[in-house]
């Protein structure tokens, strides 16, 4: 029988790290956990672990390395995706991540292009995204200088939103914002600036990577142009933010029911960010609710969704 994959996120505290994961989605971890929740993971940094069926107990890259069938024998030495969701109570490291090429040269793993959807944004919260320097030169000498007002520019953002980061692009998530993020799946991260905070664990500064961030960083900023896309599907509103050669990424917003199929991925990634409900896959009802992560591998080609619920779903790109 054709069924979904559900999985146990992993769980990685942060220095930046709020502690509503536990308030907002039920998870069982201690109430003062802060940080990032890695819900569908096969990174070796923190894979989740599937639930449910024939591959209950065996972890997200163990299905990968084992059972390459699940995905539809997509090809690859790592699965390809990480949806994480990150709660920021203060400001992330500013940072960037490296490309595809840079990344397997000199930290041999993918590299980073990743997304955000905003879940929660205090009044006021911005993101940091992009930067103003024309040259890398002027890059250079803003990031010496430590001139981050001019340097750093600021997005508002409020629940709702998303962006596209890929790599190279300067960012941090801000403060008060809480985001399901889609990436590449890597943890290769080059910090330019981590407002001169000192690890409470180490009693440190965190590593800085100067270097790096200059080598790969994109000069000057441009803001990637997004193909967005609406339509209904039954009682579901589909919104296509963004498809490239790494990921696909599709929120679902259902009030009813919708009958849904799978076009030319091989496999679905899936996150219930809101309300409750049911998803159906040959004839076996499978319930639903907020917290929820789940793959549904090759040999599901269709599927229903029933209630009022809202999900984001991603799809490896062609690349991926």
């Amino acid at each position: 029988m054709s069924q979904p994959l559900f999985l146990k996120p992993y769980f990685q505290e942060k220095i930046w790290g709020g502690r509503r994961l536990k308030e907002v989605y039920g998870y069982d971890i201690p109430s003062d956990h802060t940080g990032e929740c890695w819900a569908i993971s096969a990174h070796k940094h923190g894979p989740s672990t599937v639930i449910n069926g024939p591959y209950q107990g065996l972890t997200l890259n163990q299905v990968w390395d084992l059972h390459r069938e699940v995905f539809g024998n997509a090809q690859g030495d790592v699965f390809p995706l990480l949806t994480k969701i990150l709660d920021a109570k203060l400001d992330l490291s500013v940072q960037v991540h490296p490309d595809d090429a840079y990344a397997l040269s000199h930290e041999h793993e993918l590299g980073k292009t990743e997304c955000w959807y905003v879940l929660k944004a205090d009044p006021g919260a911005v993101m940091y995204y992009g930067h103003h320097a024309k040259t890398r030169a002027q890059l250079a000498d803003m990031i010496e200088k430590g001139a981050w007002e001019q340097l750093l520019r600021k997005v508002p953002v409020k629940e709702g939103d998303f962006l596209y980061v890929p790599s190279g692009t300067i960012h941090a998530i801000g403060a008060g914002i809480m985001v399901l993020e889609t990436q590449q799946s890597s943890d290769t991260t080059y910090r330019l600036y981590d407002f001169d905070r000192v690890d409470q664990k180490t009693g440190q500064k965190r590593e800085l990577h100067l270097k790096q961030s200059i080598e790969v960083t994109n000069v000057p900023h441009v803001d990637p142009v997004l193909n967005r896309q609406e339509y209904q599907v039954g009682d579901a509103k589909i919104t296509r933010f963004v498809a490239t050669e790494f990921f696909a990424i599709y929120k679902w917003q259902l009030d009813g029911q919708a009958d849904l199929s799978r076009q030319d991925a091989l496999y679905t990634l899936v996150s219930v960010l809101d309300g409750q409900g049911s998803l159906i896959v040959d004839g076996q009802t499978y319930p639903l609710k907020k917290g929820m992560h789940f793959i549904l591998p090759n040999d599901v080609k269709n599927w229903r969704l029933s209630g009022q619920m809202m999900l984001i779903a991603s799809e490896p790109g062609k690349k991926a």
